[in-house]
């Protein structure tokens, strides 16, 4: 286990319990939100090593498909990023330079509509090959049943006793899966602990 302030990577499951024999689905209950999200949080967090293998199968797939429209589609995608990025953090040399240089302006700003008309189709490819494994890891976090080693495991990290790369990324988007985890964890314990004290004799003080 690594050090509190540390970050470890969370180990790889086995197939078994990831989507085999030893696996439970069941579809989530859309009216409940919120143990939905905290059964997608928690998934993501006890299986993560294997959501980033899944998701790098399923990306080098889409691009051993369609490699060339996955080159030009990453191509496109970076280009345009780039343009975007110069024209955000330099506006006044770019209006200059429209301003300065208004035909070479309009040349540049069709060719660059027809760069991306005519890529469009490797663009979407491209967008495919990011957002196909993001939906099929949603899915399977969606419908796999936690056992109690998930949830054991998912403790440690809510404590802090130990950090991975999943957690830190859910706490980015604000998902925040400690917080998730102190909430159920005292649920738990309060329904054990008045469990435990129906069953227990009374005593006197």
């Amino acid at each position: 286990m690594a050090e509190t302030d540390g970050v470890s990577a969370a180990p790889l499951r086995t197939l078994d319990d990831f989507i085999m024999e030893s696996s439970r689905f069941q579809v989530p209950n859309l009216k409940d939100p919120e143990k939905w999200s905290n059964r997608v949080s928690q998934n993501l967090l006890y299986y993560q090593t294997n959501y980033f293998l899944t998701y790098l199968v399923v990306f080098a797939l889409v691009a051993l498909i369609h490699p060339t429209k996955m080159f030009y589609g990453m191509t496109a995608v970076a280009l345009a990023y780039g343009l975007f990025y110069y024209l955000t953090n330099h506006k006044q040399p770019a209006a200059q330079f429209k301003k300065d240089h208004p035909i070479l302006s309009l040349v540049g700003l069709v060719l660059t509509m027809y760069f991306i008309v005519y890529l469009l189709g490797s663009v979407v490819v491209f967008l495919l090959g990011i957002l196909l494994p993001i939906v099929v890891i949603f899915l399977h976090a969606s419908m796999r049943l936690r056992n109690l080693k998930n949830k054991l495991t998912n403790k440690v990290e809510s404590l802090g006793l130990k950090r991975t790369p999943m957690g830190i990324i859910l706490e980015a988007l604000g998902l925040e899966p400690s917080v998730l985890m102190s909430r159920l964890s005292f649920d738990g314990s309060s329904n054990l602990f008045d469990s435990l004290t129906k069953l227990s004799p009374g005593k006197t003080s």
